[in-house]
């Protein structure tokens, strides 16, 4: 029998540089030799800055070397005659999905492609039918984009691509956006395209556990591959990892804290052969059956000077128009002053549109000024008014001054990068304040501002002068972010703000909101897709399903109702999913869903050996 034949690379980097203009010298990508072979997932991690997207460019020649060669199926990319058809043959999916749609019609969006490559009409009808077919989109092939959720969207930008029929799929932080049902749907699809289709894959992530799905894993740091392996042979190189700012993967961290305590885990990738292992292990100690403590629950010491109360809460876009779409049915909400408080749901479930009703980016209808009181018609009953109370503030009050309530309740959107406008970092931190407060003087506006960058980590006399727009993303969101808090606001309400960031860069922006809540902001609020970040950072939380409040609860208790929240199209933390497969087998972890927290009850019931 013949042995079977090595698939062939379909791309090669040959000691590849790039470098952008202005960045003195400083390679993006420096002296990167990779092979990639038909049919392959690569997954390729690192930190913000490291060079993923810069490689991912350089692969369909939207970016052009330095120095060194690039082939993409024999085709030096270098060669501007082989650009078309290059690109012909490797698409690739970006972060956004909302920066990548050009067309009104979903149809006409996947046909964008096709028809800038030179595919006759007839042939285009086809791949628009088998691209849509493979995302699960055919249904919304008549939609309008702007109205489907950002799984669907991105979705549609896989279609897109996938209408040019490549050999080659690259995806560029496209599920950073996307809620966890979202991103479930986009994997799954890039998972059936690479076995079924033989598709060769490039996934660029900051999400661990989407790394472990690839064959094999990349590590960039400063420009260069620092590690390639499988992904389990790279993620048991925990200390590496750190070096280069990085984080392990929960499960990692678990593993790693159970073996410290003598449990001989194995390294495993999912939460069903972790809970697998635990119960061999509990069960050569003669453990069958186990209760741990119960979790603690924080308990936060109210002031109640700055408690939020929402009742009735209702809102629709378009109002009296054939697009009238509702928003927000009747929401009912309390939040205690001094909350780390988290608000999850799915894409269009109607979180955003409840935080901007916070400092009234969008008012309530009897703040509105041409707002005058209906009439009761006799025997009718008088209508139900929506009402918001933050503090002192009544947001249903014409007279109330909502200038003064932006300066107390600030808000950090998502992406806030993209709120950067100024010519200098300075000039961006103070517009606020001095729209706020017209009285302060010169050394004031200063030593505000100087406080409020440095808070964030940045170093004053380094920054001030620069444009924002030289900085580097995890950069701008931190300026982004000065510029909010420098007016000292008493709650602070942040959209999802570690989308995007790397493992090193979430952390840090989560201990940031921490280090501002203990020193003076009353109440914090994130909007977050992320529920280990919300069991990891949040005293309480609110679920939000197509516009209504399904859930409220503390971490601990919330996470417990696994199914409900999975149909709801969310997730639960790991440790829920750990937990879970556990007490199907009598042994109980009652952690508050952090990872410490759960491989302490864990460690703490082995220890208790057979009375456990």
């Amino acid at each position: 029998m013949d042995e079977k034949q090595p698939a062939e690379n379909v791309i090669e980097f040959e000691n590849v540089k790039f470098s952008y203009p202005g960045s003195d010298g400083v390679f993006a990508v420096n002296g990167v030799t990779l092979s990639v072979k038909r049919g392959e997932f690569l997954s390729v991690i690192g930190h913000n800055g490291s060079g993923k997207s810069t490689l991912a460019r350089l692969v369909n020649g939207l970016l052009e070397a330095d120095s060194g060669k690039i082939t993409v199926l024999g085709l030096d990319v270098s060669e501007g005659k082989n650009s078309l058809e290059i690109r012909r043959h490797a698409g690739i999916v970006f972060q956004n999905p909302d920066n990548q749609m050009v067309a009104s019609i979903v149809e006409d969006d996947v046909a964008f492609g096709p028809e800038n490559i030179g595919i006759k009409r007839e042939e285009i009808g086809e791949r628009i039918d088998w691209a849509l077919k493979a995302v699960g989109m055919e249904e919304y092939r008549h939609s309008t984009p702007t109205r489907l959720s950002g799984g669907q969207k991105q979705r549609i930008a896989v279609a897109g691509v996938l209408a040019i029929k490549p050999d080659i799929l690259i995806l560029d932080e496209s599920t950073a956006m996307l809620d966890p049902k979202g991103r479930r749907e986009v994997i799954e699809v890039v998972q059936k395209l690479n076995k079924e289709e033989g598709m060769t894959v490039i996934l660029i992530t900051h999400f661990m556990e989407e790394a472990l799905l690839a064959d094999r894993t990349v590590v960039m740091n400063r420009g260069e591959i620092v590690l390639t392996g499988t992904p389990e042979e790279i993620f048991e190189s925990g200390e590496k990892l750190e070096e280069y700012n990085l984080c392990l993967p929960r499960i990692t961290e678990i593993i790693n804290a159970l073996n410290c305590a003598g449990m001989n885990i194995k390294n495993v990738l999912h939460p069903e052969e972790l809970a697998e292992e635990i119960k061999q292990s509990f069960a050569a100690k003669g453990i069958k059956e186990a209760h741990s403590a119960e979790a603690e629950v924080t308990q936060i010491n109210s002031a109640h000077e700055w408690d939020i109360d929402i009742k009735d809460l209702t809102f629709t876009y378009s109002k009296k128009s054939p697009f009238a779409t509702k928003a927000l049915k009747g929401i009912d909400l309390h939040i205690d002053d001094g909350e780390f408080f988290g608000i999850i749901g799915h894409t269009g479930s109607g979180k955003s549109t409840l935080v901007q009703h916070l400092n009234a980016l969008i008012r309530l209808p009897q703040a509105e000024k041409k707002y005058r009181k209906k009439r009761v018609k006799k025997g009718k009953p008088a209508p139900v008014l929506p009402s918001i109370t933050i503090g002192q503030f009544d947001l249903t009050n014409k007279k109330t001054d909502f200038k003064a309530l932006r300066a107390s309740v600030g808000m950090v959107f998502q992406y806030p990068e993209y709120q950067l406008f100024a010519e200098s970092v300075f000039a961006d931190v103070a517009f606020g304040l001095k729209n706020f407060n017209k009285n302060l003087s010169k050394e004031e506006i200063e030593k505000a501002v100087k406080e409020s960058i440095e808070i964030v980590g940045l170093n004053y006399d380094e920054v001030k002068d620069k444009s924002p727009f030289d900085l580097s993303g995890g950069q701008k969101r931190r300026v982004a972010i000065a510029g909010v808090i420098v007016t000292k606001p008493h709650v602070l309400i942040l959209d999802e703000p570690a989308a995007g960031l790397d493992p090193l860069g979430k952390k840090e922006i989560m201990e940031l909101l921490h280090k501002l809540h203990r020193e003076w902001c009353k109440t914090v609020i994130i909007v977050s897709h992320d529920m280990d970040e919300v069991a990891e950072n949040c005293t309480k939380a609110a679920v939000i399903s197509a516009g209504e409040v399904v859930m409220c609860d503390s971490p601990a208790n919330l996470f417990r109702h696994t199914d409900e929240l999975l149909s709801l199209g969310l997730d639960v933390p790991l440790t829920s999913k750990i937990s879970a497969e556990l007490e199907k087998s009598g042994i109980i972890i009652n952690c508050d869903c952090t990872a410490g927290d759960f491989a302490e009850k864990v460690i703490g019931v082995y220890g208790g050996g057979e009375n456990a």
